[in-house]
């Protein structure tokens, strides 16, 4: 994973972003800090190598690690984030489970003198913003995901398909935006067409049971696009299931990068994966740190994702999860 490093971000004084000028939380410059980390859910091999990642970083840092498991749950994270409110955590870091209900939470810890880091999913900036309201948000750039994952589909089926649009959570920031990136790219296509496109919440079981029903309305389609590679997974399960062959008979392409999908590219059954990196615990350990010393930090510290397909996903297995 190629990240921002924000070591070569600090600046003369005279152009320096203190906490106090973004109208944020100061953070104390100390050895140790009580971390707040709220996860919304932990039942996938991505949310699991976040947490991995956090609780690992945890260790490494010196952290004091409160952590909680919203358990898919946006007003249960809610109340999560209020928790660790209460506890007097130094900093909360929170990846949002969808882009406007934990906008409260977020306000309700700034009040409460409490810096707010979002990790892999944003709020609606539109209400809170970066800089003002909460210090960053690292992440990926979902729009270009899609994009990508759209781009690679035009290539491999000429600029012809029939396509069945797989959901990542409604609400959060990953499936609006993979979904905008996508859909932009595929409308400027004369010969394709999006012909059903729902949420399977990121879950590879409910993407089976919404692909084996919308499979069931547009026998026709040819291509899947799904907004995690769960949801992928559980697609291919279901055209198995109807007697059709995913990669030849269906074209898939999904966004995440685990290992899972990258033995199913290997064995020709998914076409190719757009990498999201979960590996967040490092660069929110620097991030804190650079905070903590009034260092300016970016509205945005962007992680670079790789793509995986038939040419390559044998031989980055290392890198799946």
């Amino acid at each position: 994973m190629h990240i921002l490093k924000l070591g070569a971000l600090t600046l003369a004084a005279s152009f320096a972003m203190s906490a106090a000028a973004q109208g944020l939380p100061k953070l104390a410059d100390k050895p140790t800090y009580k971390v707040g980390f709220a996860q919304t859910e932990n039942n996938n091999p991505w949310r699991i190598a976040e947490t991995k990642s956090m609780k690992d970083a945890a260790t490494a840092c010196h952290w004091n690690l409160v952590y909680t498991d919203a358990a898919s749950s946006a007003s249960k994270q809610v109340d999560d984030v209020q928790s660790m409110i209460a506890q007097k955590v130094d900093v909360i870091v929170l990846a949002p489970r969808e882009e406007k209900p934990l906008i409260p939470a977020v306000m309700k810890a700034k009040r409460a003198g409490i810096p707010v880091i979002l990790i892999d999913r944003n709020v609606d900036q539109s209400v809170a913003a970066a800089g003002r309201d909460y210090v960053t948000f690292i992440g990926s750039d979902f729009v270009d995901q899609g994009r990508r994952a759209g781009e690679w589909l035009v290539k491999t089926t000429g600029g012809k398909g029939t396509i069945i649009e797989l959901e990542g959570t409604t609400g959060s920031s990953p499936a609006n935006d993979r979904k905008k990136g996508f859909d932009d790219v595929i409308k400027r296509q004369t010969g394709m067409k999006i012909v059903a496109s729902q949420s399977g919440d990121f879950s590879r079981d409910k993407g089976r049971q919404v692909m084996q029903t919308l499979l069931q309305a547009h026998p026709d389609a040819t291509a899947v696009y799904a907004h995690n590679d769960e949801m992928a997974i559980g697609a291919i399960a279901a055209l198995e299931a109807a007697g059709k062959k995913p990669g030849k008979d269906v074209t898939v392409v999904s966004i995440d990068g685990t290992r899972d999908a990258l033995n199913a590219i290997a064995a020709g059954k998914m076409g190719a994966t757009v990498q999201s990196s979960p590996f967040f615990g490092p660069v929110t350990c620097e991030t804190i740190k650079s905070y903590a010393k009034g260092e300016k930090i970016p509205a945005w510290v962007k992680v670079s994702d790789k793509f995986y397909d038939k040419s390559n996903a044998q031989a980055s297995m290392a890198d799946g999860y």
